[in-house]
């Protein structure tokens, strides 16, 4: 392709959708030396690595001298030889043992063939023996593992967490006692709920390390986020002065050519917001390429959009008369077998495969070659995301196409219209709040279980370990005692505390859904998902075929489900009430002095009233009906701000005389909370869906009108704790993408909301505008 923005421009379809390009030079590689075993440097140099990058050296260095470190380069980069020879050196030195955690099992059993044939490449006697323990292995084969007694152990927390530590003092203490080495790969996925768990996880780790007089080095690899050494010390339990970060790439790469593209308005439609489908014009530009002769990949959002699109992506190839091609179209998701998964990657590597249609499992560090193009359909939410799926594009040296078609989003649209923001603004943070006072009881129980607890053991757990202590043991769970050393405290309850959680939610009331036919389990939810999401009526997808819910027990805890053509979707209306259990921090706005923004400890009930049955194709409401389902509560912590007396009476005199000033005040505060909600992704990894709000026009906490926003996680993961400290720029952003916004009443691209339980209703731009510009001062 010899000028990617021509070759965009010749489609036939072309209508202006190309918001800004940007062409990122080649970069030469810069390397260092280093000093290797012998059979150790031949090993690598028969894998083609000759000398490492400057990056690897600088890592390799830190952690041969005992620093933590966290790499954070990209996609691609050889993060993973920063780890592998310290690990193989000191098992080649004298048997110390690496764990390497990864967050999927198809990265791990990417890293056991990698690892594995280096290892063998190094000859016999060299002490490194390379070995997996998942959860796919039989009770056999995990046995198997144990007695091979493998110097680096690839595996994942949830392995951590339901089989090394709660057996650590009779099936693995010759591991723990001989650990040198923790690798906590995409250490940047780790982080809301799941990120909270595994943060617990790893300071339980910590103590069973201390208990067999083991110190290991911890190493942990990173996309580009904006606060590495924060969130890897967070993550890990460890002090931050001891960690190194090492995020100056040396590795060369090809030229790049990035493309933001924007799906057209329809036809008619003009100012509604509503554009052609990402995943339309995603195929398109995919098909073409393919025929071009580009070997492509498509990153979308969901499996089903992936299997479908891949199969018409197929299907128009054929009609064009490429039947081979045709062929070479696959889709690549997280669903598949691992035996499928790999024959797709290696097809995918060795450049049989002409191009795929994937979920963000491609994302991580798998090995699939380099891509001529990749198209990302709908921004995945976060840079870091968009940086990751990006990093899959160029072969060595030579160029590559970064196509990425926007959906109609707040955010999609507003990094539209502000391409810099996208090219240039600072990397998202990654989050996870370890001090959870919701999460961090049954981690303190599992660790009582699995060594004793003592008062020294808030080095690990923090502030809140005490207060814990106590309401277990007040609770029958743990059990006292006085010993010659101090004061303990072990586990006192009849079953495995590890058994009773689960890492991945923070909810403990699970509902099945149960297909109506065969009566067998589909899916399982959360208790307050399951409300939302499975009541009666509800419309529910699941693996590519869509039912109908037609019962929600919840004296049995199932939802029975009956297969549908129905070409509608649905909606929950619901209604919300917030009370301030106490005010945690607060602030004055720099523009206005008189109004604080105050962080607290919050309690949130939600009822659902009803839901909406909505038109899929134009979004129109065909009909609404009530239910009657139970009351949620929701203790969190979340921010909040009053609207001043002053620009509320401004707000209400905008309607005019044929206006009705109360529904122009009240939408203005809904359309406000709404954009600032949906710009918390332009700066932490997190989902809009994340975030919860409620907007008020009276609230008796403040006497005023008040705009809550707070996490959607009992305890809080930490999210609003941050947007707090950057409430004034999150609120200047959302003022440019409501202002910006050509619609006239409020759309998708700026303030309308698919979480909204009031059915984005009432919304008024204008108001929302003037409450943002008072609030923040002029732009």
């Amino acid at each position: 392709m010899h000028d990617p923005l021509d070759w965009l421009r010749e489609r036939p379809y072309y209508e202006d959708q190309v918001a800004a390009h940007r062409r990122v030079p080649a970069r030469e590689p810069t390397f260092a030396e280093v000093e290797l075993e012998s059979r150790l440097d031949s090993a690598l140099d028969e894998q083609g690595i000759e000398q490492p990058f400057s990056h690897q050296a600088e890592a390799i260095s830190a952690v041969r001298s005992g620093e933590d470190a966290v790499l954070a380069t990209e996609t691609a980069s050889g993060k993973s030889l920063a780890y592998t020879v310290p690990a193989f050196e000191n098992a080649m030195d004298h048997g110390g043992r690496t764990l390497y955690l990864g967050p999927q099992n198809a990265l791990i059993a990417d890293q056991l063939e990698t690892l594995s044939e280096l290892a063998r490449g190094l000859g016999f006697g060299s002490r490194v023996s390379v070995e997996q323990y998942t959860g796919r292995l039989s009770k056999s084969e995990k046995q198997d593992v144990r007695d091979r007694r493998p110097t680096v152990l690839l595996s994942n927390p949830d392995m951590v967490h339901y089989a090394l530590l709660p057996h650590a003092h009779r099936l693995w203490e010759w591991f723990f006692s001989s650990l040198e080495l923790v690798v906590i790969d995409e250490v940047h996925n780790y982080r809301g709920v799941f990120g909270s768990h595994v943060s617990l996880l790893l300071r339980r780790l910590n103590r069973i390390c201390e208990r067999y007089g083991a110190d290991p080095t911890f190493v942990c690899c990173s996309a580009t986020i904006g606060n590495p050494i924060e969130h890897a010390t967070t993550v890990c339990g460890r002090d931050p002065s001891g960690f190194k970060l090492i995020d100056d790439d040396a590795s060369g790469a090809g030229p790049r050519d990035w493309v933001l593209w924007n799906p057209p308005e329809y036809e008619g439609d003009r100012g509604s917001g509503r554009r052609r489908s990402s995943h339309t014009e995603s195929m398109r530009l995919f098909v073409d390429l393919v025929e071009d002769g580009h070997q492509t990949l498509v990153f979308t959002r969901s499996r089903q959009t992936a299997e479908r699109y891949a199969t018409q992506s197929s299907t128009e190839l054929r009609q064009r008369g490429a039947n081979e091609l045709a062929g070479k179209v696959q889709a690549y998701q997280g669903s598949l077998t691992d035996e499928r998964r790999r024959d797709l990657e290696t097809r995918l590597h060795d450049g049989d495969l002409r191009g795929v249609w994937s979920t963000n499992a491609l994302e991580l560090g798998v090995d699939v070659g380099g891509l001529d193009a990749v198209i990302i359909d709908g921004y995945p939410g976060t840079r870091m995301s968009t940086f990751q799926q990006a990093g899959r594009a160029g072969r060595g040296t030579d160029s590559a196409l970064i196509v990425v078609v926007a959906g109609e989003d707040q955010l999609d649209q507003y990094l539209m219209r502000n391409p810099e923001e996208f090219f240039t603004g600072e990397p998202e943070e990654a989050i996870s709040n370890p001090e959870n006072e919701e999460l961090m009881p049954d981690h303190v129980a599992s660790a009582a279980a699995e060594n004793w607890l003592s008062r020294d053991d808030d080095r690990h757990f923090g502030e809140p370990f005490p207060d814990v202590v106590g309401e277990l043991a007040e609770a029958g769970l743990l059990e006292r005692r006085e010993t010659a050393k101090g004061v303990r405290w072990t586990h006192d309850g009849d079953e495995s505390p590890q058994h009773a959680m689960s890492l991945r939610t923070i909810d403990d009331r699970e509902i099945n859904l149960l297909e109506s036919r065969s009566g067998d389990v589909i899916a399982s939810l959360s208790f307050s998902d399951a409300l939302r999401d499975a009541h009666p009526g509800a419309i529910y997808h699941h693996q590519g075929q869509t039912y109908e819910v037609s019962e929600l027990d919840l004296d049995r805890d199932v939802a029975r489900l009956q297969p549908t053509w129905a070409d509608y979707h649905t909606r929950v209306l619901t209604e919300k009430d917030v009370v301030v259990h106490e005010d945690l921090q607060e602030k004055p706005l720099s523009a206005r002095p008189d109004t604080a923004v105050r962080f607290a400890d919050l309690e949130v009930t939600e009822q659902i009233t009803g839901f909406e049955r909505r038109d899929a194709a134009t979004g129109e409401t065909l009909g609404t009906e009530l239910l009657a389902l139970p009351e949620t509560s929701l203790r969190t912590r979340g921010l909040y701000w009053t609207v001043p007396d002053d620009v509320a009476q401004e707000m209400r005199c905008m309607a005019g005389e044929d206006g009705d000033p109360e529904y122009g005040f009240n939408g203005g505060i809904h359309a406000a909370e709404h954009g600032v909600i949906s710009l918390f992704p332009l700066r932490l990894l997190c989902d809009r869906a994340d975030i919860g709000g409620v907007s008020t026009p009276y609230h008796s906490h403040t006497d005023q009108s008040t705009i809550f926003i707070y996490d959607g996680y009992p305890g809080g993961v930490g999210l609003t704790r941050r947007g707090y400290d950057r409430i004034e720029e999150l609120m200047c952003h959302t003022a440019r993408l409501v202002d910006d916004c050509d619609c006239a009443d409020g759309c998708p691209a700026c303030v309308q909301s698919p979480h909204c339980g009031n059915a984005n209703d009432p919304l008024s731009k204008p108001e929302a505008v003037t409450l943002l510009d008072a609030l923040t001062g002029p732009r």
